[in-house]
């Protein structure tokens, strides 16, 4: 019977969830009602809980999670200083001489809000107020506009300097680390935030081309008039104005990402260079003033608290899970599957994809990774290959219908005129090609796993 204590304790925890309590407390709340309980009856020892402060001060300690609150000021930044309504207008202008110019239009200014912000729920919400209204005029239907938007703004999950790869990277490392500790290695080797960011590229240009390609070659629009494209073509004054607005976030996306690519900076400095060229870009463009400081400042210390909380009420939950004997029973389960590490890893990756539905990418991070990580790390699977297959797992559970996040915070700002089922309808396309890169990921690793040896050798 006490094996069962652990899932039970997973299941309830998922079950306060869903009833809609905070995620913190309830990992918190959860974990020391099963200790309580547990030392009760004689199956729980309280002395693990005595771990927690070394914990917590570990978590103060940690540099690295110092970019957290950077990458987010960066990002809501950007978002509060108008770049992304510039951003669409000059790409619309760049191919507006395309049938499909405003979808492939999109989707490029969602890859680089997602570079520049890392945050879906943002990106969704911008993208929607700026240009679902603008795709349904120019005669995309409900289907492929809202399909397009999604899809785009859930890009923030696998392209760097992403959050959920920051956080991800954190926990993978300590996961490896203590993988090859149980396996009796004494040295063990590293993994860091700049091997997944960098693992993390090559898939996510390649969903990107998808996206691109799809929109294309299916996502047309249904009314254009040749006259409308004739005045879409870009004219010098465009063109200038495209560039101007352009150059900016991608030179700062690429001073983030070439200082840790290069080595120059680790991820915490370059960080703190997106947050000060973010800064800059805002003053630059007149967007910058006391009020809107303040506001950015405020937001960014709302969801680095709460990533923070979630943090600590993680690190209960998994004190009490290992001291109920969690992590022998997750370890003996794996090992015992007909199919060794593929059915785990299958396993794991479908147990992820059904907690999206009903967990933000954060609780996942903190909560199953740390479980699953160092059972599947000590089985051989590559660190930043489960790191990357994860990201894109989560990225494809949050655009699945019925419950996937992206579809809320769409719904949230989309017409009344635009059903529900158009959506559903819209996203099925892009799932599939989500589906497909995991499939190339497992037959093809070195999709995520050859420019990290190439860069770090």
């Amino acid at each position: 019977m006490a094996e069962f204590i652990p899932f039970l304790m997973f299941l309830t925890v998922c079950l306060v969830l869903m009833a809609g309590y905070p995620v913190a407390l309830s990992l918190a709340g959860t974990a020391l009602i099963f200790a309580l309980v547990g030392t009760a009856v004689g199956l729980f020892d309280m002395a693990f809980l005595q771990a927690l402060p070394n914990r917590l001060f570990g978590t103060i300690e940690n540099t690295t999670l110092i970019a957290v609150p950077l990458f987010i000021f960066m990002g809501v930044m950007l978002e509060k200083s108008r770049l992304s309504e510039d951003l669409l207008e000059s790409m619309a202008d760049l191919f507006g001489g395309f049938r499909s110019g405003l979808g492939i239009s999109v989707v490029i200014v969602g890859a680089l809000l997602a570079a520049s912000t890392g945050i879906v729920g943002a990106t969704v919400v911008t993208m929607g107020l700026m240009s679902l209204p603008t795709m349904l005029k120019r005669g995309y239907s409900s289907a492929q506009a809202t399909g397009v938007i999604a899809a785009t703004g859930t890009l923030g999950q696998i392209i760097p300097p992403s959050i959920a790869l920051v956080l991800l990277g954190d926990t993978l490392s300590s996961a490896y680390q203590q993988a090859q500790l149980n396996m009796g290695i004494f040295t063990p080797k590293t993994v860091s935030i700049g091997d997944l960011f960098v693992g993390a590229i090559i898939p996510g240009l390649i969903l990107v081309c998808m996206y691109i390609l799809y929109v294309i070659l299916f996502s047309r629009p249904t009314l254009q008039v040749e006259a409308e494209l004739s005045e879409g073509q870009p004219s010098v004054d465009k063109l200038s104005r495209a560039m101007r607005n352009l150059l900016p976030p991608v030179f700062l996306i690429v001073a983030v990402l070439g200082s840790i690519l290069t080595g120059a900076a680790t991820p915490t400095e370059a960080a703190g260079v997106g947050a000060f060229g973010a800064t800059l870009l805002a003053a630059l463009r007149g967007q910058l003033s006391l009020s809107r400081l303040r506001e950015v400042a405020q937001s960014t210390t709302e969801v680095t608290s709460m990533v923070f909380l979630i943090l600590i009420g993680a690190a209960i939950f998994s004190l009490v899970f290992r001291g109920f004997g969690g992590e022998e029973v997750v370890e003996q389960f794996f090992n015992n599957l007909p199919g060794g590490i593929v059915a785990a890893t299958l396993l794991v990756m479908l147990v992820i994809f059904l907690l999206g539905f009903i967990l933000d990418f954060i609780e996942i991070t903190f909560v199953v990774v740390p479980i699953v990580g160092p059972v599947l790390l000590a089985m051989g699977l590559d660190p930043v290959w489960l790191g990357v297959m994860i990201a894109i797992n989560l990225q494809t559970s949050f655009l699945t219908p019925p419950f996937g996040f992206a579809l809320f915070y769409l719904r949230g700002v989309a017409p009344a005129a635009v059903e529900t089922s158009d959506m559903y309808r819209g996203v099925m396309p892009f799932i599939a090609m989500q589906v497909a890169l995991m499939l190339m990921l497992s037959i093809w690793p070195q999709l995520a796993t050859w420019l990290p040896e190439l860069i770090y050798n």
